[in-house]
């Protein structure tokens, strides 16, 4: 391991007052139910999403995130279920999260709903800095420093639906969590609470064509506010192409395809123009896959399925 590794475990692990991040994803119109839990079940049927994100590809200990997530909806449409896990990595970092999620859905009439979500899980951390290779003998930081940890979550979240858009707003982590560092005893970093607020709507162009723009908001103390807008051009209802702008942070571009109105593919490629490290890494990726169970033959994809 190199430098890179040292600080990342330093800053980590060392400073009191740490916000720690939720990662981040490109394809987060596609991953809504990740931040909101009012989303299970709202594609109308059984759907399990897969999506592996690679950061900074090249950066030695550049984060590495999976994440598996499956929601139906039950009794008639009226709830919605899922679960979802999430495996997060960044150097020697490792955090292992378990969610289950639960929608309540309130028909306002034949077009509008909208629901209501509760989200509880537990997340396992754990670190490694054993695996660092220091430049200098003696440090304590990092010598003989291993450490599990796990903490327990509850969220909630809104998500308003109709055909022509859609908007939802959720806190996915009410409870904040100290993590302790090497040494024991200070703190040293904090899971914070994070602010989600999602919109998007798709429209016809023609018969062709549909345009699909999105937009994803993160916020959380100690960080500065994160705005992600996305355009995705729908052709025959089978390719897409798009563009991403993450504020102050990513330009991307996002490419998709889908099979017989049931399996989706996607693949994402930022590029952090904020981020002094763009000079040394290859990007980002991100892999996507998903799998619509028991969709009815015939049933139009309209907003918000497209997501």
């Amino acid at each position: 391991m190199n430098k890179i590794n040292i600080l990342i475990a330093i800053v980590t692990l060392s400073f009191q007052t740490l916000a720690q991040q939720d990662a981040m994803f490109t394809h987060y119109a596609f991953n809504t139910i990740s931040v909101n839990p009012a989303y299970a079940g709202n594609r109308g049927c059984a759907s399990a999403t897969a999506l592996h994100r690679s950061q900074w590809v090249g950066f030695d200990g550049a984060p590495m995130t999976q994440t598996l997530a499956l929601n139906t909806p039950l009794m008639q449409d009226r709830l919605g279920a899922g679960i979802s896990f999430q495996n997060d990595k960044i150097g020697p970092l490792n955090t292992f999260t378990a969610d289950i999620d639960l929608a309540y859905k309130l028909k306002i009439n034949a077009k509008n709903k909208i629901a209501f979500g509760v989200k509880g899980g537990a997340s396992f951390f754990s670190k490694n800095l054993n695996a660092l290779v220091a430049h200098e003998s003696g440090d304590n930081s990092i010598s003989n420093s291993t450490r599990n940890e796990h903490y327990f979550n509850v969220g909630a979240g809104l998500l308003y639906t109709n055909d022509l858009f859609y908007i939802g707003a959720s806190v996915p982590r009410f409870l904040e969590d100290n993590l302790e560092n090497s040494l024991g005893g200070n703190l040293a970093a904090k899971v914070m609470q994070h602010y989600y607020f999602t919109a998007g709507t798709a429209f016809d162009i023609n018969k062709q064509i549909t345009l699909r723009p999105s937009t994803f908001v993160k916020a959380s103390l100690g960080a500065p506010i994160q705005l992600d807008l996305t355009t995705m051009a729908v052709f025959n209802k089978k390719f897409e192409v798009g563009a991403m702008w993450r504020s102050t942070d990513a330009l991307g571009i996002l490419v998709g395809y889908t099979f017989q109105d049931y399996l989706r593919i996607g693949y994402s490629f930022d590029w952090s123009y904020g981020n002094e490290t763009f000079q040394t890494n290859f990007g980002s990726h991100e892999l996507m896959l998903r799998y619509d169970l028991f969709l009815k033959k015939g049933t139009d994809i309209i907003s918000p399925r497209y997501f």
